[in-house]
């Protein structure tokens, strides 16, 4: 299962955004939480905070029947995309202006749990199960009698 979580309009441009989403694209959300927690930019704060919500999207849409921790959440997809741009004109020498443009962007985050839930198991007629060892990720399936 997967949720999603939605940034619009932010003031800031969209390639410093994607510097910071770059490296937590494709993480587990613990480890995506940590690089951002430490990383000194103003766009790992919107991100944190997006991610945050993101969990709290997946954990809501189980009615909060099942915690975050135990599925083994990471990030699907992660993008920014431009927005509407503030365009301003400064004085230039010689009487002329020069133009300025104030960036936006817009960021889409999905999260999806790695080990299946119940329901999604009595959906297929087959289980699925993932065991892990370390960072190899193994997905194995057992047909049901």
């Amino acid at each position: 299962m997967e949720a999603v979580a939605k940034l619009k309009n932010v003031p800031m441009s969209p390639r410093k955004m994607r510097l910071i989403a770059n490296m937590v694209r494709g993480k587990k959300v613990d480890e995506a939480l940590n690089i951002l927690r430490f990383t000194k930019n103003e766009a790992a704060e919107w991100l944190e905070k997006l991610l945050l919500s993101a969990i709290a999207n997946w954990e809501y849409k189980l009615d909060g029947m099942e915690s975050a921790d135990d599925y083994n959440l990471y990030i699907k997809t992660l993008f920014v995309d431009g927005g509407p741009m503030l365009k301003r004109f400064r004085p230039a020498p010689q009487g002329r202006a020069q133009r300025i443009r104030k960036r936006r962007n817009h960021v889409t985050l999905i999260v999806e749990n790695r080990i299946l839930l119940d329901r999604d198991t009595t959906e297929k007629g087959e289980e699925e199960y993932i065991s892990q060892e370390g960072d190899d990720v193994e997905i194995e399936e057992i047909a049901t009698e």
